[in-house]
């Protein structure tokens, strides 16, 4: 794909946002694009934004000004948008003498090109996903861990019963999202069209560690789905108790009455 880059231009600025649960491609594909697969638009003067469906867009080469521009313009196709965005950032370097590749502090490619920059919002969108669905699940260990404490005191009531539901509900949302949406496992469509780029994406996969990530995130799930089933399975075991409970007492009663009737 031809497009002209500046001859000035020897690094750019990376930033990935977080707007909200879904982008309206569908409307957005009515924008002037430079690409598609994954959809890459101009921004301000000499910027560039990556869009993606499940709420990501990725900035490169954009001021603050521009940014803010661009957010306003594309509010109204964010869909359940967050009050506050999360990010990820990072920077690309030119350097003709080397090889695409990474750094500990930035991102270095040989030439200037749409592909690479679609290439490297593969990478830092999936991974800016990652990093948000990897806090949601500290969370909810974090909230799960006291209603455990309380059923090995036997203190457990309907709120938490609730509580769980809405876990496992919350766990089912993020991995529909995780499997049907960001496709982690899958190569990009780039790739078939634009072999060469392959090394370079090996390399920056492993740098941002998406597989491994994935597969950990994948067991939390997976394990927090177990948990919060199995403890109520428990509520729901004791709840049945306590009604055969409560029958066998009302039998009882029932039968000291007619005792009592037949005595007196």
């Amino acid at each position: 794909m031809e497009h002209a880059f500046s001859d000035d231009c020897t690094k750019m600025n990376v930033r990935a946002l977080f707007l909200g649960q879904r982008l309206n491609m569908k409307a957005l594909e009515k924008s002037k694009q430079l690409g598609t697969s994954p959809f890459i638009i101009k921004v301000g003067e000499n910027g560039y934004a990556v869009l993606f469906r499940y709420g990501i867009a990725v900035l490169f080469g954009v001021n603050m000004l521009e940014e803010s521009s661009f957010l306003k313009d594309i509010k109204e196709f964010i869909i359940e948008p967050f009050e506050t965005p999360e990010t990820e950032e990072t920077e690309i370097k030119l350097d003709k003498n080397k090889a695409d590749g990474t750094e500990p502090e930035f991102i270095h490619v040989s030439q200037w090109n749409i592909e690479r920059l679609q290439l490297v919002a593969e990478i830092i969108a999936p991974s800016l996903m990652l990093s948000h669905y990897e806090s949601r699940m500290t969370e909810i260990f974090d909230r799960i861990e006291p209603i455990t404490t309380n059923m090995q005191t036997g203190k457990i009531g309907g709120r938490q019963t609730r509580g769980l539901m809405r876990h496992i509900g919350l766990t089912l949302s993020i991995q529909r999202k995780m499997v049907g949406h960001v496709e982690i496992e899958e190569k990009p469509e780039l790739l078939w069209d634009n072999p060469e780029l392959e090394r370079f994406y090996v390399r920056l996969e492993d740098e941002y560690e998406l597989r491994e990530r994935h597969t950990a995130l994948r067991h939390k799930l997976d394990l927090i789905y177990r948990t919060a089933e199995t403890m109520l399975g428990m509520l729901q075991e004791r709840r049945t108790l306590h009604v055969e409970w409560y029958i066998v007492i009302l039998i009882l009663v029932e039968i000291i009455i007619m005792v009592g009737e037949k005595i007196l």
